[in-house]
């Protein structure tokens, strides 16, 4: 899980140095085309290297697929349309309110639910996805506009701006491994609370010192404060989500948690945005950086709202996890189950 993390901390970062490399080298549109070598070159790696797993066999929820990704469509197609304030927007998120209210209901009662109620009883899972939707909230928000801020308020080109993100990388790439592992020892909880606190103070630092023109050797200390907790925080929070539920539902738990992933970093840049919206402007770096600092200071609320989710997780290794024991696959047979291996 810790060589997970920070494989994906580092993926963060990285994009923004290829797409600013490719949009200044070549033009914007070719980002996209950079996926489709990536894609085909995964596809023998995963049949000649993945080893195949099975869950149970159960029936497909069709209605659950169905009314789950009208959901998500809905609400999301609202974030990200947000700062419109159009009657569309409006529609589309109670569209996508109502859809959410419907596959809850749906799965309820379903003989086989695509995403079983019941696992929300379990507090590793519940509050894990809750800490999951924030962080990436936060994260996401905040990397959309630092990427622009380097740009738009200290003036550099789009591959400088991404070769200047690289820091973040950093800090999660040496600490996510060893997160992991201490995650054994004294559980979640501590590592995900302080890894967010971290978080939310390094955006805020940023937000305090955000000026047209800084220099930006003054960024570097916030930001590896903040990369570091993120590097503590990612892999114990997937470990929490994917590790404390019944081995056959560990699908059904990496599933829940990449949409909440998902969901959270249009929610993020949706908040960020509209906060931006209300002081900011693109005409000059003076006027970008009057919206930019109060948008990482929104990216700094999030991650703190899920340090306080993160109090919710089980405290330490062994604690209960309001689930029946019998029905918890064990954390260290789980993290070496070809299972967890395709959850992941």
């Amino acid at each position: 899980m810790g060589i997970f993390g920070s494989v994906i901390a580092l993926a963060v970062v990285v994009g923004p140095v290829l797409g600013g490399a490719i949009t200044q080298g070549v033009a914007w549109q070719w980002i996209f085309w950079l996926n489709v070598p990536i894609g085909l070159l995964t596809i023998p790696l995963a049949l000649r290297r993945l080893e195949e797993s099975y869950g149970p066999r159960a029936a497909l929820d069709l209605p659950g697929a169905a009314l789950g990704t009208g959901a998500a469509l809905g609400l999301v197609w609202g974030l990200v349309r947000g700062s419109s304030a159009s009657p569309e927007v409006a529609r589309a998120l109670a569209a996508g309110a109502v859809l959410a209210v419907a596959f809850t209901g749906w799965e309820l009662r379903a003989r086989a639910p695509m995403l079983p109620m019941r696992l929300f009883a379990i507090r590793g899972f519940s509050a894990g996805n809750a800490v999951a939707f924030l962080m990436n909230a936060s994260i996401t928000g905040a990397v959309f506009f630092m990427a622009q801020f380097l740009q738009a308020g200290l003036g550099q080109d789009p591959l400088g701006a991404g070769l200047r993100l690289l820091p973040w990388g950093v800090a999660p790439l040496l600490i996510a491994p060893r997160a992991g592992k201490a995650a054994d020892r004294i559980g979640e909880r501590p590592l995900v609370v302080s890894g967010l606190l971290l978080l939310a103070a390094g955006f805020a630092w940023i937000a305090v010192i955000a000026a047209p023109g800084m220099a930006y050797p003054a960024m570097l200390a916030p930001m590896m404060i903040s990369s570091a907790g993120l590097g503590l925080a990612v892999p114990a929070v997937t470990r929490a989500v994917v590790g404390s539920v019944p081995r056959g539902d560990i699908g059904n738990a990496s599933g829940s948690f990449t949409m909440m992933r998902q969901l959270g970093g249009a929610f993020g840049v949706a908040i960020a945005a509209a906060v931006f919206a209300t002081a900011g402007r693109y005409t000059s770096a003076a006027a970008f950086s009057d919206g930019f600092a109060p948008a990482i200071a929104a990216a700094a609320g999030l991650a703190l709202a899920g340090a306080l989710a993160g109090l919710a997780l089980p405290g330490r290794p062994g604690q209960a996890q309001d689930a029946p024991a019998e029905r918890l696959a064990p954390v260290h047979q789980a993290r070496t189950d070809n299972a967890v291996a395709a959850g992941r």
